[in-house]
This record gives C-alpha cells, sequence and structure tokens, in this order.
C-alpha cells in the first residue's frame, strides 16, 4: 500500500508540474475587442517587437486596478527606457460604461494601450475571473507570469520581473 501510495504521489506531481510547464508557454488568444477609438482590434496584434508586455485586466469600478495601473503610469517612461515594455490595458466594463472609459483614462493621463472588452470575450478566454489580473508576456509571446490581485509595492516585484524577461532570463511561476 505504502508503494502504490508513493507511486500514486510521484504521478501526480509529474501531472502537475507537466501541466505547470505547459501553462508556461501558453499564447495570447486570437479575440476581437475594440480601442479607445471604436475600432476592432484583435488580441493577436498585442506585440511589442521582441520586448515584454505586460497585459492588465481592470475596471472602472476597481479601486485596487485604477491604484496599480497609476503606479504603473508613474514609472512607465522609466520602464520603456530600460526594458522597453509595453502596458497594454484591458477594460472589462460593459457596453453601458465603456463610454466613460476614455474620459477616465485621460484625465488620468495614463501613456499605455487601452483597450476595450465590454463583451468580456478576452477576458473569458484568458481565464480572468478576477480582476486586477496582470499577464506578463515575453518577447516571443509566451505567458511566463500572472498574478491576480494588487498590494502596494507589487509594482517593484513586477519590474524585476520584467528586467529579468527582458534580459531573456527564465523565471518560475508564482
Amino acid at each position: 500500500m505504502k508503494k502504490f501510495l508513493i507511486l500514486a504521489f510521484v504521478f501526480l506531481m509529474g501531472g502537475y508540474l507537466t501541466a505547470q510547464e505547459k501553462t508556461n508557454i501558453q499564447k495570447l488568444p486570437s479575440v476581437n475587442i475594440k480601442t479607445l477609438d471604436g475600432e476592432t482590434f484583435n488580441t493577436q496584434n498585442i506585440t511589442n517587437d521582441g520586448k515584454p508586455i505586460l497585459l492588465h485586466f481592470w475596471a472602472l469600478w476597481c479601486k485596487p486596478c485604477k491604484k496599480e495601473l497609476d503606479n504603473y503610469n508613474e514609472v512607465y517612461e522609466d520602464w520603456q527606457e530600460e526594458t522597453g515594455v509595453k502596458i497594454f490595458a484591458v477594460s472589462i466594463d460593459d457596453a453601458r460604461s465603456t463610454a466613460k472609459v476614455m474620459p477616465f483614462v485621460n484625465g488620468k493621463g495614463w501613456e499605455m494601450e487601452i483597450l476595450l472588452d465590454p463583451n468580456g470575450d478576452f477576458k473569458r478566454a484568458m481565464n480572468v475571473n478576477l480582476i486586477p489580473h496582470t499577464f506578463l508576456i515575453d518577447g516571443n509571446g509566451n505567458i511566463v507570469y500572472q498574478h491576480t490581485s494588487y498590494y502596494e509595492g507589487l509594482e517593484d516585484e513586477i519590474y524585476e520581473l520584467v528586467k529579468k524577461v527582458a534580459a531573456g532570463e527564465y523565471i518560475s511561476k508564482h
């Protein structure tokens, strides 16, 4: 019985590690969403010439989301200069409130790319259930890290990961 339990444990852990490795090379799905100007935008066009990308899901009603994006915006220019990272912030506000996104973003002066997912198609394709939800994508388009929620100082931790990805280093999932 003991041997069986050990074998079952080894087998299950092997499957778990394989599953973790497979999620490490996940690519972005192809979903049509909108730009702030109302143009159709396919998520396959979320690219950055071989440099890292932060993909952040947020909404107007989410205070932690807005705080995180405010903090990213404060350091975005420096991050871009040092690593070439590009930030895409995807609003999951519904069709009733998407008209409020552009005035809000303009008022904040956010420099990152803002996209709209009013039907939640991209959110569902990315298995985003809670926001804020941030994905780090390497220069080859692989999702190498993701994090849900926000706390003060998280942007510093994210930046350390961005620097590693920009340098071509492997980062382990949390």
